[in-house]
């Protein structure tokens, strides 16, 4: 569960930076009242901290997530 969570904000961090990049448009500071208000600054600490639970995946044996190892 904790892997499908971190990916989702991965993704939605992804799709914030390309759009940052590509259109100068911040979508969660837009979305949560600037980049400097609580909910924004809540939303990029959980990304980070999503990109270093998710660098556990490069050490993961035969490439496989712990929630497939569990559902076994």
């Amino acid at each position: 569960m904790w892997d499908k969570i971190a990916l989702i904000l991965l993704v939605i961090g992804g799709i914030n930076w390309g759009l940052v990049g590509i259109f100068e448009f911040d979508m969660v500071a837009w979305l949560f009242g600037g980049a400097g208000s609580v909910l924004s600054r809540a939303v990029y600490i959980l990304v980070a901290i999503s990109a270093v639970w998710c660098i556990s995946f490069l050490f993961r044996r035969d490439g496989e997530l712990a929630v497939q190892n569990i559902d076994r």
